[in-house]
């Protein structure tokens, strides 16, 4: 029996990114009635704007840390996705430690205002941060990370973001055990694709194809390891978890392809078709150097598994950046968004709130 989401009020709390937004898009598809909760500090409001003006979308405008906000959010709301946090790509989360903090208090207050408003379900945006960094820093080891790693011999998160993440989690298992809430966490790993933003990596060597960089700057030695997995695919497993799991368990979302970073830029600069001097920069942030998920659990319990391969999902994530940027509106904001996030010059305030109602 296919869940009922045409009978299911929705919140997606940061809503207006680029994977809060095709989120957004997915549930609108299944007949979910949607409100988005955003402060706009990342996401953008070209990623909702025709949802929201043709009322298929409530929006919220706020920030979720002010108590007012996060109650209103979740009001009368059946199922929350919450994504919503203060994080960027990897140059914003080693830089930006205290920033990432704050997070910590956002979960709180946004888990403590749904349990008080009796939220049936809530779907959890977590990440690969969360597993032991010590773990992952040889990149000649064949490594999956599988969920139960998390603790395996003790915590050590990928910085206070990975940490955020691991208290939010032990937290939405703490609310199903002791209130009954349904809840899982979906550790997403290395996300890219359309509506996505130069601060996180895939994006970030498109921008510098697109702007026909040369040399092409490489942060680390290049050797590290990762497994892009395209947004769709994670959508889709965020679905499928809100719809089958309610224990609080967390599960693995992403590909087990096993992609070395210099071999991504070949990739991106073949697409390209320029072939620009390689410069590694190896004192620049890099994160640990063997990340890739083990998405058997995933399988085994939603029945999922990634579409798109990443040649795949690149392609089409290049094809959407070259058809739809500015050179000059790139070039102006791509040394900020290495280490930066949302933008250097927002876009113009709309109003506070939008209601289908």
């Amino acid at each position: 029996m296919a869940y009922p989401w045409t009978s299911k009020e929705v919140l997606v709390t940061g809503g207006a990114s680029f994977i809060g937004s095709t989120l957004v898009d997915a549930l609108l598809a299944r007949g979910a009635s949607v409100r988005v909760a955003d402060d706009f500090s990342s996401g953008f409001y070209r990623n909702i704007q025709q949802v929201v003006e043709d009322g298929s979308v409530e929006l919220v405008r706020g920030d979720l840390r002010d108590p007012d906000v996060a109650r209103k959010s979740v009001d009368r709301m059946d199922v929350v996705f919450h994504l919503a946090a203060d994080h960027g790509g990897r140059g914003y989360v080693d830089l930006h430690q205290y920033l990432c903090s704050t997070n910590l208090g956002l979960d709180s207050l946004l888990f403590r205002s749904a349990l008080d408003a009796d939220v049936e379900k809530i779907a959890y945006a977590s990440s690969g941060c969360i597993y032991p960094v010590y773990l992952q820093a040889d990149v000649g080891e064949t490594l999956y990370l599988t969920e139960d790693m998390e603790k395996t011999p003790g915590y050590d998160p990928d910085g206070l973001y990975g940490l955020a993440k691991v208290a939010a989690e032990l937290t939405l298992r703490a609310m199903h055990d002791e209130f009954g809430t349904k809840t899982t966490s979906l550790r997403y790993f290395t996300v890219y694709g359309p509506r996505g933003v130069e601060n996180h990596a895939v994006i970030a060597m498109i921008a510098r194809a697109f702007l026909r960089q040369n040399p092409f700057y490489v942060w680390g030695n290049g050797e590290q390891i990762r497994n892009w997995t395209y947004v769709d695919d994670i959508v889709e497993g965020t679905i499928l978890a809100a719809e089958k799991i309610e224990d609080g368990t967390a599960v693995n979302l992403g590909t087990m392809e096993r992609v070395r970073v210099l071999d991504a830029v070949k990739m991106v600069c073949d697409l390209a078709g320029y072939e620009p001097e390689i410069v590694l920069q190896p004192d620049m942030p890099t994160g640990p150097m063997n990340r890739v998920a083990d998405n058997s659990l995933a399988r085994r319990l939603l029945g999922w598994e990634p579409k798109v391969p990443f040649a795949e999902g690149l392609k089409r994530t290049f094809d959407w950046y070259f058809s739809t940027k500015d050179p000059d509106e790139v070039r102006a904001i791509f040394d900020f968004m290495l280490t930066g996030r949302g933008a250097p010059t927002k876009e113009p305030e709309r109003s506070a709130t939008s209601s289908r109602r």
